[in-house]
């Protein structure tokens, strides 16, 4: 690889590195050479997200416009223009390599644009509408790269991992993203336990929540735990040489939730973090199973409202 080319996978690296712990983790069990396409991927979503969460100093209209700037930047390169970018080299090369649906990096900026209009979404429906774009596209994306042995089947399993990992983050980070003055959490759930946009405000301020809140982010981990048993079966798909990483994956991010329970669904109180020493402890443990093993799906309980 060229110098330019080089430079920008190490700075889709560094991205991950520093912003996906978890995720970063789990990719230190996959062949090096895949390493470097999974970063791309993450670069790309992180740097999307960056424009999107990190200039909130700025008026709406110039934040648009520069992930329109760059967005089409990206969409010039995907048809063979010259990229000026210190990100985007890597994110075309991985695309070239794997021959990746370019629809699905078209959903994506979508919802990335999203999240500069929309605050609130009504229904589950239109939460998953959202997510289509910003979470089930990722499994597409990563599912050539981590390669398959029936990828047309495999397919939904990655789509609903997808799914569960951004309804998790959703659940993890209620708090933070009220500071963005966005929910993701349905607004007919909340009208289903009694819940307002003003208690979640409250409840922020104060740093702790109610019989209610807590109520409802239960239901929401209930339903999270339903995408990670839908993309179960996919961990088994994938090449033997990709399993350990996703196992990895797909236990860290369950094991938030099981964080979320531990501290009573308060998600209040503080960020829901797996501990460091489970962390490593999951990681050798998915480095040692054997190829084929299934994976165990979080969460033991089923919510009352979503029987």
């Amino acid at each position: 690889m060229d110098t330019d080319l080089t430079a920008a996978y190490d700075r889709c690296r560094d991205l991950h590195k520093r912003h996906g712990r978890t995720y970063y983790l789990a990719t230190r069990l996959l062949p090096a050479w895949k390493r470097r396409h999974v970063h791309a991927l993450y670069g790309f979503t992180r740097f999307a997200d960056e424009i999107v969460d990190r200039t909130e100093d700025l008026p709406p209209a110039e934040r648009a416009a520069r992930l329109d700037d760059w967005a089409g930047r990206f969409m010039a390169g995907l048809h063979g223009a010259p990229v000026d970018d210190p990100l985007l080299p890597a994110v075309l090369h991985t695309i070239a390599v794997f021959d990746l649906d370019r629809d699905d990096f078209a959903s994506f900026l979508k919802s990335m644009a999203m999240d500069l209009t929309v605050t609130t979404y009504p229904t589950y429906d239109h939460l998953l509408d959202y997510m289509e774009g910003s979470a089930a596209v990722i499994g597409t994306m990563m599912l050539p790269i981590l390669g398959s042995s029936d990828p047309a089947e495999a397919r939904e399993p990655a789509r609903q991992l997808g799914f569960a990992f951004q309804l998790t983050n959703f659940i993890r980070d209620v708090a933070e993203d009220l500071d963005r003055g966005r929910t993701y959490l349905p607004d007919e759930d909340l009208a289903k336990f009694g819940v307002t946009h003003d208690e979640l405000a409250k409840a922020r301020a104060r740093g702790r929540g109610t019989s209610r809140t807590r109520e409802l982010i239960e239901y929401e981990v209930t339903r999270a735990q339903a995408h990670y048993a839908a993309a179960a079966p996919g961990i088994t798909m994938l090449a033997p040489a990709s399993q350990a990483c996703m196992r990895t994956a797909y236990a860290l991010y369950g094991g938030i939730l099981d964080e979320v329970a531990a501290q009573n669904y308060d998600v209040f109180v503080r960020r829901a973090v797996v501990p460091q020493r489970r962390r490593m402890a999951v990681a050798a443990r998915s480095l040692l199973t054997s190829t084929g093993t299934p994976v165990t799906i979080p969460g033991p309980t089923i919510h009352p409202a979503a029987r």
